[in-house]
Parts: structure tokens; C-alpha cells; sequence
């Protein structure tokens, strides 16, 4: 059974950071590349990182760019998120994401296997 199983959401102040972990089973994710979406209530899901299946590219929204850092462990099938300098905006569920290339992050709607998703909560 695929598993993407998501860790290390919570409350934090503004300026804050924290590390998201993904841990997937069930099937061969070292070949996939692994991502984090976010959906903020009453808005859609956004991308926010992604990163190759052998971890040499990485890709970031803009509005993350230079404070959230997308990682692989050494076993391929756990990705993390480290996010730095929290703001408010930040505030949404983030949702672990697997899929064959880092194409399919353009859009929600291709990937493949999400985790059940995880709170962050930046107060101000």
C-alpha cells in the first residue's frame, strides 16, 4: 500500500522555523521526485518545492525562494522541508507529494500520491 506519511507541522511565531518530514512506503520512491504542496482555507494548493529523484535539482516557488529548503535522505524515500523566517502567509497545510519527474509539479492536478498533510500555524 503507497504511503506518504507527513511530520513536524505546528504553531511557531513569526520568524520561525521548522522541518516538515515525509516518510513514503509502499513502493519505489527513490525513482520519484518528491515535493511539498500548501493549501491556505479557502484557497487553492500551491506548489512550493520540489526536488529530483536523485536529489541533484531542487525547485522553489517564488514566495519561498532563499527561506524554505527542500531535502532527501540518504535512503531516497523520505524528503524534507525546512522552513526558515516563517511569516503569516505561511500559515496552510502542507501536503508531502510524489511523482515520476519534477515536471509534474507544474500543476496539483499531476501528481500522483499525497500524504495526508500536516499544520503549520505562523502567528504574527
Amino acid at each position: 500500500q503507497v504511503q506518504l506519511v507527513e511530520s513536524g507541522g505546528g504553531l511557531v511565531q513569526a520568524g520561525g522555523s521548522l522541518r516538515l518530514s515525509c516518510a513514503a512506503s509502499g513502493r519505489r520512491f527513490s525513482s520519484y521526485a518528491m515535493g511539498w504542496f500548501r493549501q491556505a482555507p479557502g484557497k487553492e494548493r500551491e506548489f512550493v518545492a520540489a526536488i529530483s529523484w536523485s536529489g541533484d535539482s531542487t525547485y522553489y516557488a517564488d514566495s519561498v525562494k532563499g527561506r524554505f529548503t527542500i531535502s532527501r535522505g540518504n535512503a531516497k524515500n523520505t524528503v524534507y522541508l525546512q522552513i526558515n523566517r516563517l511569516k503569516p502567509e505561511d500559515t496552510a497545510v502542507y501536503y508531502c507529494a510524489a511523482a515520476p519527474t519534477v515536471n509534474y509539479y507544474r500543476d496539483y492536478k499531476g501528481i500522483d500520491y499525497w500524504g495526508q498533510g500536516t499544520q503549520v500555524t505562523v502567528s504574527s
